[in-house]
């Protein structure tokens, strides 16, 4: 059997024959005390509760009819990301394109769970306090503790890992019971965000659409989303200037289709931008093993017998780098994608997981990218500060991020000034 029929076994045995076999999370430090008793649909077990509140979080955030209906949050948040650029580039300044992703992404998920950007006044300082606090108790969960694998370490010595986490659980609930109760103080002033929907919910079931479910789903919006779609923006845009050639392929396919500030109706005239953006998350996927799964029973793939609770990672960053799957495995080439429908190709493919617990928010996670990457190189001339090519290597993470932040020098492009000026 060569390596392309194992992945097809692999594949096919792993996430259709035995798919709700190993459609569980495996239970962990941070997952016990995060997930609100496992009332978290990212957390919680395959079952009934898992499945209505993953119906339910589709319906109300990630249908195509929720994407159009708000997507003026993300149009409005690329064009504020736009003028805070242009505004450092009239002093010539470099600016830190991580920052800024960190930024723009945190508030969309802000405005789209509670109606709220976090912060109005448009000053650095105000940004730089609203992002420090926000990512302080959200940007630090993906993570592997060793207790989890040796649960005789939470007893002799390991202690303090287990505290961190209460710790923690305690700072994100403070902010998220805060969040939940002013939106129910509001709701005679709608907004349409996701927790208006839950707690019009709650008033028909309140036992249980509880504040504690309510507040998983954000704590898993914020987690999931402000965490990984940074990564892929700041990838493309290293990948791209280290790559001439497909910047300009790129900028001339904006310029042609789109007149003023890319908004996201744009997006399906652009096809070579989908195609950066999978390629970015072919290359680079934000999570590397994705998500792990855990087998809920006794169950045979091939000649080999899997105990229950065996946990399962899927390293795609193997997969969408192997020679037998790809052509050019390494090669950054968006035109491999040219005339790929989707968000998966089979078994070689995966940026958003795979089985039951694809991730939901696949079409959100696209736009997003797509709107912020398109924008920037739509609206600037974009230049590394040193010679040479922009450092690729990743930090080792769960969450594949780049080791070095990328610090590029922004020029407006001429026609794009009096636009941008008017933000």
């Amino acid at each position: 059997m060569n390596y392309q029929d194992y992945a097809r076994f692999a594949y096919s045995n792993c996430f259709t024959k035995h798919d709700q076999t190993l459609a569980n999370r495996p239970r962990t430090i941070t997952s016990d005390h995060f997930s609100y008793g496992y009332t978290n649909f990212g957390f919680a077990p395959y079952g009934d509760i898992w499945r209505t509140l993953r119906r339910i979080s589709i319906l109300e955030a990630f249908s195509s009819s929720s994407l159009q209906k708000n997507a003026f949050i993300r149009n409005e948040e690329v064009s504020y990301l736009c003028s805070s650029i242009f505004r450092s580039s009239l002093d010539s300044r470099s600016v830190d394109l991580k920052y800024h992703f960190n930024s723009f992404t945190a508030h969309v998920m802000l405005r789209l769970v509670s109606g709220s950007r976090g912060v109005e006044e448009r000053s650095p300082e105000a940004e730089q306090r609203f992002l420090d606090d926000f990512k302080s108790r959200f940007y630090s969960s993906m993570s592997i503790n060793v207790c989890d694998y040796f649960p005789v370490l939470r007893w002799i010595g390991y202690k303090g890992i287990e505290k961190r986490v209460v710790e923690m659980q305690r700072m994100r609930d403070e902010y998220l019971q805060r969040l939940v109760d002013n939106v129910r103080m509001k709701k005679h002033d709608s907004t349409g965000s996701v927790v208006e929907k839950f707690l019009r919910l709650q008033e028909t079931e309140p036992e249980f659409y509880s504040d504690d479910v309510i507040k998983g789903f954000v704590a898993l919006m914020f987690n999931a989303g402000t965490d990984t779609s940074p990564m892929a923006m700041e990838w493309a845009m290293s990948a791209l200037l280290n790559h001439p050639d497909k910047l300009e392929k790129l900028r001339e396919e904006l310029r042609s289709n789109v007149k003023g500030i890319i908004q996201e109706s744009d997006l399906t005239s652009l096809p070579y931008l989908r195609c950066v953006i999978n390629e970015t998350l072919r290359l680079y996927p934000s999570g590397p093993l994705l998500l792990p799964h855990c087998s809920s029973k006794r169950f045979n793939l091939g000649n080999y017998e899997i105990p229950e609770n065996t946990t399962l990672f899927v390293n795609v960053w193997a997969v969408h780098r192997d020679g037998e799957l790809w052509e050019d495995a390494e090669v950054f080439k968006p035109e491999r994608f040219e005339g790929f429908v989707g968000d998966r190709d089979g078994y070689r493919f995966l940026p958003f997981g795979v089985g039951r617990r694809v991730c939901p928010a696949a079409g959100f996670g696209m736009r997003t990218v797509a709107l912020a990457v398109g924008a920037l190189v739509q609206c600037f001339e974009w230049e590394k500060v040193d010679k040479g090519d922009i450092d690729m290597r990743p930090a080792f993470s769960v969450a594949m991020a780049k080791a070095e932040p990328l610090v590029a020098l922004p020029k407006p492009w001429p026609d794009m000034i009096p636009i941008l000026s008017q933000l």
